[in-house]
């Protein structure tokens, strides 16, 4: 088992219970107490759970995001797949609105250098973008970061958006279920992808399988608005055939 593999199995099973031990976690993982203690002073340090002698409790409320410095060591290798067929469907000269999240930040990394224009939602993106050579061009928005995040919300970003208008917008999801539609953990990260939906032509969902099938607390939009959805092999059959029959073009790699 990895570490990134160990931390996410360490922080699903705290939350979950609320409170486990050290010597619980360590037979959960296999894991030596004493490295079980390390990724626990890592993971209070992220401000994933909070310490205390022995073990540790969740400060992460069940229907809660785990912080983006966790997040970005999860299912890696389907988010790079993602990223990959997300980038291959953007064609050259296309303006492209690139939401916040991890697998978002990965199609940054696929689009960098390309001959685009984008105008990510994240500081992490705009960072990774910032020197791209040329032809990429960045438009960076206004905006107020979450803490922990980078993820640009509030007025500013709303007034970025509503300025211009995009070919294509990539957007990460929360959750994304066929009847209860496109869902966001809270109302600013909702109101920012309204937004993008509205100043687009096109709509990629980018989101790994375990997005699917989960509603989270703060409704976008139906699954209509979007067009393609690009998700893992291991996305529930049930869900994808679903959006299939809604009209989502559903690709899985």
């Amino acid at each position: 088992m990895s570490t990134a593999e160990r931390h996410r199995l360490i922080a699903q099973a705290v939350q979950q219970a609320g409170t486990a031990t050290v010597a619980e976690l360590a037979a959960l993982t296999g894991a030596s107490d004493m490295t079980v203690r390390r990724d626990l002073d890592h993971l209070a340090a992220q401000g994933v759970l909070e310490r205390f002698r022995g073990g540790a409790r969740t400060l992460l409320l069940r229907g809660e995001e785990p912080p983006f410095a966790l997040r970005a060591h999860e299912a890696m290798e389907a988010k790079r797949r993602i990223a990959a067929e997300v980038a291959s469907l953007v064609s050259d000269g296309e303006t492209v609105l690139l939401d916040s999240g991890t697998t978002c930040l990965e199609v940054a990394r696929l689009l960098r250098g390309r001959q685009v224009t984008v105008m990510p939602l994240s500081l992490q993106a705009i960072g990774l973008l910032g020197d791209a050579p040329e032809p990429t061009r960045l438009l960076v928005p206004g905006g107020r970061p979450r803490a922990g995040e980078g993820a640009l919300t509030g007025p500013l970003t709303l007034a970025s958006l509503s300025a211009l208008r995009f070919d294509t917008a990539v957007l990460g999801c929360c959750g994304l279920t066929a009847d209860d539609g496109m869902t966001a953990y809270d109302l600013d990260e909702a109101a920012v992808k309204k937004a993008a939906i509205t100043s687009a032509r096109r709509i990629v969902a980018a989101a790994d399988g375990t997005k699917l099938g989960r509603t989270t607390q703060a409704y976008v939009g139906p699954s209509t608005l979007v067009h393609v959805l690009v998700t893992d092999s291991g996305a529930p059959t049930d869900e994808t055939a679903a959006l299939e029959g809604l009209g989502v073009t559903v690709k899985r790699v």
